[in-house]
């Protein structure tokens, strides 16, 4: 499984559509939609991408595209598997949201990897078990 971040959901989907193809995290998520890959998005993220869009409209038709993901549903587990990483991250002198830490703890706890272009989860990463999505750009 492939959980995806809000960096790469906003990538795809909330830039113009003649930009959003150039990126080339955008061209590694539809090759892994294509390839019937397991992809799934955490409540957290799905929140925060659709919080940016600013009409109606616009929300509409992103949560619709969104729709076709699974969503992954923060349990009692996974705040506190994401409080575990925030402690142990902030005593290596790593900095980590709370908001983070959650999407990191979504992936951990099902053994996938996190597709991100977000620098603070590559800090966090060797301080738990976050796997990250290698990718050739």
């Amino acid at each position: 499984m492939i959980v995806l971040d809000t960096s790469v959901l906003s990538l795809a989907f909330r830039r113009p559509r003649h930009r959003a193809p150039l990126f080339p995290e955008v061209q590694q998520l539809g090759v892994l939609i294509k390839a019937d890959a397991i992809v799934a998005v955490p409540g957290i993220v799905l929140q925060e991408v659709l919080s940016g869009v600013k009409t109606r409209e616009g929300f509409t038709k992103l949560e619709d595209l969104l729709g076709g993901f699974p969503l992954l549903l923060a349990t009692r587990d996974h705040h506190v598997v994401a409080a575990e990483i925030r402690t142990t991250c902030r005593a290596a002198g790593v900095a980590a949201s709370g908001i983070d830490c959650l999407i990191a703890a979504h992936a951990i706890s099902n053994d996938a990897e996190l597709f991100t272009t977000d620098d603070d989860f590559r800090k966090m990463a060797p301080h738990c078990r976050l796997a990250l999505h290698k990718w050739k750009a």
